[in-house]
């Protein structure tokens, strides 16, 4: 009976130690991606609109410069497939692209990708109600030929051009509403909330001050780490059960 004892509390140290790794490294890390660093910290020189991450992000200031450009090197990706953009709807896509490579908060939704280019991706971040809206609301006048803009591009001359059949369109003819918008775009990377600002239960693309997203994952890490305790505390009676029959 020595042996199993001895097993069993080897056991139970190491894994009682992932168990509370997990939850603080989802609380601030990075996600496993073409652009992002291994880990987040200060980043003073972030440009304009990434510069509200400065004090702890995921993006570099080089990052952050191209994040602001038209084709830039991160991804190649043309705003302009059909015609020149609104310079108000581009500011909510470079503002998306700041939040997805700078935020170290998205822990609790990053989930494994099969991607050549990452090897993590983030599912259903709720977005504020204010973020989507106005996002939906400035580009509802602009043209696009496809509502996902994750796949199916035509990329032969090294940028994104519509697909052969794709005819390029209003934008509220290819997203009804802004939940369609801001669900189908990226492969459901967000999820369209009713949550205002004021909630703290909603992830904010745009702020000022202390990034407020710190606490938004922390009630959802909190809230989904039931699921994982209980995962875990079966795993442990059901090892219990084949150590003790050694």
């Amino acid at each position: 009976m020595e042996r199993p004892s001895r097993v069993w509390l080897v056991f139970t140290m190491l894994l009682s130690f992932p168990l509370c790794s997990f939850a603080l490294d989802k609380l601030n890390m990075c996600m496993d991606a073409k652009h992002h660093k291994i880990e987040p910290g200060p980043e003073g020189e972030l440009y304009l609109q990434c510069a509200p991450w400065r004090e702890n992000a995921c993006c570099t200031a080089n990052t952050s410069t191209e994040a602001h450009e038209d084709n830039s090197y991160l991804y190649n990706f043309n705003w302009n497939h059909c015609g020149i953009m609104s310079e108000k709807c581009k500011q909510h896509f470079i503002q998306d692209t700041c939040f997805y490579e700078c935020s170290p908060h998205l822990g609790p939704w990053i989930q494994p990708a099969d991607n050549t280019w990452r090897r993590e991706r983030i599912l259903d971040v709720p977005l504020c109600l204010e973020d989507c809206d106005s996002w939906y609301n400035d580009c509802k006048n602009d043209i696009t030929c496809k509502e996902n803009w994750h796949k199916g591009w035509n990329w032969t001359s090294g940028t994104n051009r519509c697909p052969a059949g794709a005819k390029c369109e209003k934008w509220t003819d290819i997203f009804p509403t802004a939940q369609s918008m801001c669900e189908k775009i990226w492969s459901n990377s967000y999820k369209y909330t009713t949550y205002t600002k004021d909630s703290g239960r909603c992830m904010q693309m745009w702020f000022t001050g202390q990034n407020p997203n710190r606490k938004v994952a922390e009630f959802y890490l909190n809230h989904g780490s039931r699921t994982e305790v209980a995962m875990m505390t079966s795993l442990t009676l059901s090892l219990a059960v084949l150590l003790s029959m050694l």
